[in-house]
């Protein structure tokens, strides 16, 4: 499933340039332009990692990573400011930052960071997943019901991964034929209708809902 980032940046077009740069690397990001708009997720459970700017009007990024820190310990978090000082390194050191970085920046740098921070915190269940009662491990490509093994082929795992990796996301035969069969298969899209049918079988619990004349989505 897709990580969820928590923006916290008052300048807007670095809080949407920051976003995209995530979003494009397969992130879902929640963007909050002030800390009145943040303050209320502090304790939202589904965010893997927090970035935010030092200075936030009358409140600050250290106001708000006390906030986050209330209800997880864990949770990682990035600190971005304009001040190159050594003491707000420190002070974000010292209240639970994991990382530092100085405006201005490459975005390109700073989703390195994120990426590099993300494996290092969630390195033991990265590949694991949980869906409608299945546990899926992306890395051994294996999947369990109850502790039973569900023996799939190389294709229907890719199938399950497309889904469960968007879930929600609706996707035409056409789309799913190029992404798992990609551009050097010839055959007929049927390839996709019968591929799914046995990952049905195999999977029944799986919530795959049919959009007819359209394709498919993990619900």
């Amino acid at each position: 499933m897709k990580k969820v980032i928590a923006i916290v940046e008052d300048e807007r077009d670095l809080n949407s340039l920051v976003r995209r740069y995530l979003e494009r690397e397969g992130y879902e990001v929640r963007s909050y332009l002030t800390f009145d708009e943040a303050y209320p997720h502090c304790q939202d459970d589904d965010v893997h990692l927090w970035i935010l700017d030092i200075m936030l009007g009358d409140k600050s990024g250290f106001d708000l990573i006390e906030e986050i820190r209330l209800h997880d310990k864990n949770v990682p978090v990035i600190f971005m400011s304009a001040r190159d000082k050594e003491f707000d390194r420190i002070i974000g050191l010292e209240k639970g930052s994991d990382d530092y970085i100085t405006k201005p920046f490459s975005p390109k740098e700073l989703v390195l960071r994120v990426n590099n921070l993300i494996r290092r915190v969630y390195r033991d269940d990265d590949h694991k997943i949980s869906v409608d009662g299945y546990e899926i491990d992306e890395e051994k490509r294996t999947v369990a019901k109850n502790g039973t093994s569900v023996e799939l082929t190389t294709k229907e795992f890719d199938l399950l991964m497309l889904f469960v990796n968007n879930r929600g996301t609706a996707f035409p035969r056409e789309q799913i034929l190029a992404k798992i069969w990609e551009e050097n298969y010839y055959g007929s899209d049927r390839v996709v209708d019968d591929t799914l049918r046995r990952l049905r079988k195999k999977m029944p619990d799986l919530s795959i809902h049919t959009i007819y004349g359209f394709g498919y989505r993990l619900g």
